[in-house]
């Protein structure tokens, strides 16, 4: 049994915890708990919601305001882990500065990501978007044709990076990537990075972009990216998605070559 004493002599290391992981409680709460309890409640999961609350409410074939309308969702009913508003402009200026012609997302999750790039392209590029996940898969698929994307401009491919990856020349036809966006499971950062250099599809001066590097953070992946001579790297700070407070960034890669 703990004393009073020792209880009190406690409580202001916990109440000044609570003040400095505030935002990250918050974050907490919003994007699990709450989540997870509307999937128990309603049966359905939450990716599928946000995509009822776009039919209901973004025009059809408007990728701008189909992305506006998914921020809506996200700040003020649901969170997502998309690439969110704030990051998603630095995204789309370096997509505008290379106009690339090739582009490859690995993890579509909900589409979000995939609108944004896809929106943002010149003129005869093509977007592969690869998902692991079917269920986000198949919301993702309907948000990206929701947008005004055919199978022309934006290609789905449903698998596991890892297998994916190696399959990209021969099945889906990408010789080489100009520029890759990367916004799954952070630990598969690194292995994926990898698996693009040992089959050699990374274009001369190709920019790899990747999500959430500073939270919740990939720290093996931009070690590699520093140190291992093929890359010019820097980290672009912003906020995470959705939550201004936590800290997050992007990081940019350009692809130098083998060295």
């Amino acid at each position: 049994m703990v004393s009073p004493a020792i209880a009190l002599a406690f409580l202001p290391f916990l109440v000044t915890l609570l003040i400095r992981y505030r935002h990250y409680l918050v974050l907490l709460y919003r994007a699990v708990l709450v989540g997870w309890l509307r999937d128990w409640l309603t049966g359905v999961p939450r990716e599928q919601r946000a995509f009822q609350y776009l039919l209901a409410h973004a025009i059809p074939g408007d990728p701008r305001h189909v992305l506006q309308t998914f921020d809506q969702w996200c700040y003020h009913c649901e969170h997502l882990s998309s690439v969110g508003p704030i990051k998603g402009r630095i995204v789309e200026r370096l997509l505008y500065e290379r106009a690339p012609l090739r582009v490859l997302e690995l993890g579509t999750y909900c589409g979000y990501g995939t609108v944004l790039l896809a929106a943002a392209l010149p003129p005869g590029a093509r977007l592969y978007t690869v998902e692991a996940n079917p269920r986000h898969a198949a919301v993702a698929e309907k948000v990206i044709r929701l947008a005004g994307f055919d199978e022309q401009t934006v290609e789905l491919i449903v698998g596991p990076s890892e297998e994916v990856i190696p399959q990209l020349r021969e099945k889906h036809g990408l010789s080489k990537a100009d520029f890759v966006f990367m916004d799954h499971w952070k630990r598969c950062y690194l292995r994926d990075l990898k698996l693009l250099e040992s089959h050699q599809l990374l274009a001369d001066g190709a920019t790899v972009l990747a999500d959430n590097v500073l939270f919740p953070g990939a720290p093996h992946f931009l070690q590699y990216a520093k140190t291992c001579g093929k890359y010019r790297c820097k980290v672009h700070r912003a906020s995470l998605e959705y939550f201004r407070a936590i800290p997050d960034g992007v990081a940019e890669l350009c692809y130098t070559g083998e060295r």
